[in-house]
């Protein structure tokens, strides 16, 4: 058999998914590290006796009572940070809407009525597996992907990138 090549196809993967709560909810489980210090509300802290002090200048009262709401938000945020996220998720306008992955050679190909994002291999430096996922890192930010959409090879394709 000599002068016969062995033709290698490129490996493509494709499918489509709805971003729903459950979605949500393991995005935010497997990707977001909690930080249970205190210092997170530091910000929250400082915005409120920010409005306490402006209370007691000749600064508009409504500055003031910005200041202190501004300050109670930030830390019922902190406080409930999982649910916050899922609320502004869900009230997104990708939410409850069909996503179209698209795992290849060139990278990872993310579509939808209102994304179009293209996360190429060479800009990834890090990917990192969790129980139900991918964390994937680049440069900017962190991407996740759920093995519940990917079959037996996509994973293992991902594995060896």
């Amino acid at each position: 058999m000599s002068g016969s090549k062995v033709k290698t196809t490129p490996y493509s993967y494709s499918i489509e998914y709805i971003l729903d709560r459950s979605h949500f909810e393991e995005t935010f489980d497997e990707s977001v590290e909690i930080n249970t210090s205190p210092k997170r509300y530091l910000k929250a802290l400082a915005f409120v006796v920010a409005g306490f002090m402006l209370t007691a200048t000749d600064v508009n009262p409504y500055i003031a009572y910005f200041a202190i709401g501004l300050g109670i938000v930030e830390g019922l945020q902190v406080r409930f940070n999982r649910a916050w996220w899922l609320m502004r998720q869900l009230m997104s306008k990708s939410a409850s809407n069909p996503v179209n992955l698209t795992i290849d050679e060139q990278g990872i190909h993310t579509k939808s009525a209102y994304i179009d994002h293209q996360l190429l291999w060479n800009e990834v430096y890090r990917v990192s597996e969790t129980e139900q996922g991918f964390l994937i890192a680049t440069k900017t930010a962190k991407h996740y992907i759920s093995k519940r959409c990917l079959d037996t090879a996509s994973i293992d394709f991902i594995r060896r990138k």
